[in-house]
């Protein structure tokens, strides 16, 4: 995931001049023990006016072992990662006194096609391992990257997901206190 992000060495902190703060974050996960190994890297644009943030960019590299069928891999892990962002920026059931609210596609918000990032995948096909399954592992490390890279970029840390825009907006106005 380094080499295909491909991040130049800068020094800390961030510049946070400007009304649009980049970031960068990473996470790795081996999944359920003895499976999967991912990384995930991300770049984020945050929006210091309106708390919006945007994925620019994921890379991941992962490894599921022997691959039977990589077309089928990689369709997984990109669906996986972009499920993923969905909850971690959009998705949150709302509720009201009565019950649910969000009942629907119009209240119910979700990753849109103008929202997908572009996305950079280093499948690791292992064929001395026994294949060891795709499914949900990809997801694993995304909203961790995605935090740490929101973090990067504002230098405060999101602990609620979705990272809605007012949770960032109330981030970066507790961060200026």
């Amino acid at each position: 995931v380094g080499a295909m992000m491909a991040w130049p060495p800068r020094v800390a902190p961030v510049d946070r001049r400007g009304q649009v703060f980049k970031g960068r974050g990473i996470a790795y996960v081996h999944y359920k023990q003895a499976e999967n190994h991912v990384a995930t890297g991300i770049e984020v644009a945050v929006e210091q006016s309106t708390g919006v943030v945007r994925v620019l960019r994921v890379a991941c590299a992962h490894d599921c072992g022997l691959m039977i069928n990589p077309d089928a891999v990689r369709a997984q892990v990109e669906g996986c990662i972009l499920q993923t962002l969905s909850r971690t920026l959009f998705e949150e059931v709302k509720f009201d006194r009565a019950g649910v609210t969000s009942t629907d596609w119009a209240s119910y918000p979700i990753l849109t096609f103008p929202d997908v990032p572009q996305l950079d995948i280093a499948l690791i096909d292992r064929r001395h391992e026994r294949p060891l399954g795709a499914g949900e592992a990809a997801a694993a490390a995304v909203a961790a990257a995605v935090g740490n890279a929101v973090f990067d970029a504002i230098g405060a840390r999101l602990r609620t997901a979705p990272f809605t825009p007012a949770r960032v907006k109330a981030a970066l106005a507790a961060r200026a206190t």
